[in-house]
């Protein structure tokens, strides 16, 4: 756990595996560079769910890095996503692993459905609500053949967002689509 200037805990999980997953990571040759059919995954999804914002995230041992990104054009300058939205595609693709809520994720291995992020103590505190405004978040975990979590695929708003068992369902099969054409990549590869 880590603390933040003005004192309050950030409950970040203990990621035991993102010694593996960074390592399986470099083998794929994803998490350093963003990836235009990345993007275009990220901006299927959010259109998808209706919603501003959409990741493909992978997550080493310090960072998170989003390989595919949509954001909408213009909207919280000064932040890691609004400079990615205002043109700053890759230095701005990363994000403390203590920020948002994917850390959680990757560590849980589930799915995670914020409707309102306000309403969860644990989760109301993370920096993305007050640097981003985000208050509605919905991912699941890309896990792959060796049993990694790579990292997620998310969206989130900065209304409060009654996702649903569709939004739900949603993700996951996204999160299942995006595992396979790793694998089909991979494979590819060899």
């Amino acid at each position: 756990m880590t603390y933040d200037p003005i004192g309050r805990l950030l409950v970040t999980p203990v990621d035991k595996e993102a010694p593996a997953r960074a390592k399986r990571l470099r083998g794929l040759g994803l998490g350093e560079l963003a990836d235009p059919a990345l993007d275009a995954f990220a901006r299927r999804l959010a259109e998808e769910l209706g919603a501003p914002y959409a990741m493909v995230n992978f997550i080493d041992e310090n960072r998170q890095f989003f390989a595919g990104l949509h954001t909408p054009a213009g909207t919280h300058r000064g932040t890691d996503l609004g400079a990615a939205a205002a043109g700053d595609r890759d230095a701005r693709r990363f994000m403390a692993r203590d920020h948002g809520y994917c850390p959680h994720v990757v560590v849980r291995r589930k799915a995670l459905v914020l409707e309102d992020v306000c309403d969860y103590p644990r989760f109301a505190g993370n920096p993305v609500v007050d640097e981003i405004g985000i208050r509605s978040y919905l991912g699941a975990p890309l896990i792959d053949r060796t049993g990694v979590a790579l990292g997620t695929v998310c969206v989130v708003d900065t209304e409060p967002r009654a996702w649903g068992r569709a939004g739900l369902d949603t993700i996951k099969a996204y999160a299942a689509e995006l595992v396979e054409q790793i694998h089909r990549r991979e494979d590819s590869r060899i």
